[in-house]
């Protein structure tokens, strides 16, 4: 499980594919903690530690993660939000997140409104995924209040801090997220879809 407040900003040093599996190996200032088996939020995507170098360490994402993700734009020198699991004991600083990414969201507007920003971003609604004004949704792995949703667009508020130590700066309209919905809306939408009350 994780808070979806980011450790660190890795960088992708290099992509490997193998059949339907690609390995991405990580430069970050966390890898040489990390172990082998250990569980890392990639932007959002929960990944494996398969293997570690000096400064850097490998993950494999399968053809299914590939799919449901943005992993499969990624290149070579992409900045990504990383984030270890959260220890017994630790503060949920955020809201729980588990990893496991739901859809994917288009960037569809940048504003910066003295001081902070505005991301707005469209997806694909389904009844499952519930966004509530005020509720928390996990961007790229960054635990965020959702502003104003609608429809099939919603938008979050991005302080200085989240924008200077997470992807989010690099990030513009026409770009691919990964979006993980609230596990306990989406717990009480499966609820009312089994049994209708």
């Amino acid at each position: 499980m994780f808070t979806g407040i980011i450790e660190a900003l890795g960088k992708v040093k290099s992509i490997e594919k193998d059949r339907l599996n690609v390995h991405f190996t990580m430069e970050s200032p966390i890898s040489g903690e990390l172990k082998i088996d250990q569980s890392v939020s990639h932007d959002g995507v929960c990944l494996t530690v398969v293997g570690l170098a000096e400064g850097c360490h490998t993950v494999t994402a399968v053809d299914e993660t590939l799919q449901r993700t943005n992993l499969g734009a990624w290149a070579v020198g992409k900045s990504v939000n990383l984030e270890r699991c959260l220890p017994m004991g630790g503060r949920l600083d955020g809201h729980i997140v588990q990893g496991h990414v739901d859809t994917t969201a288009v960037v569809t507007e940048v504003l910066e409104t003295g001081g902070s920003w505005r991301y707005t971003f469209r997806y694909l609604p389904s009844p499952e995924h519930l966004l509530v004004d005020k509720g928390s949704v996990c961007i790229n792995g960054v635990s965020l209040t959702v502003v104003e949703p609608r429809d099939d667009l919603f938008s979050v508020a991005i302080i200085p801090y989240t924008w200077e130590h997470t992807n989010f700066h690099a990030l513009k309209a026409g770009d691919a997220v990964n979006l993980e919905f609230d596990i306990i809306g989406k717990y009480i939408a499966r609820h009312l879809a089994v049994y209708g009350r």
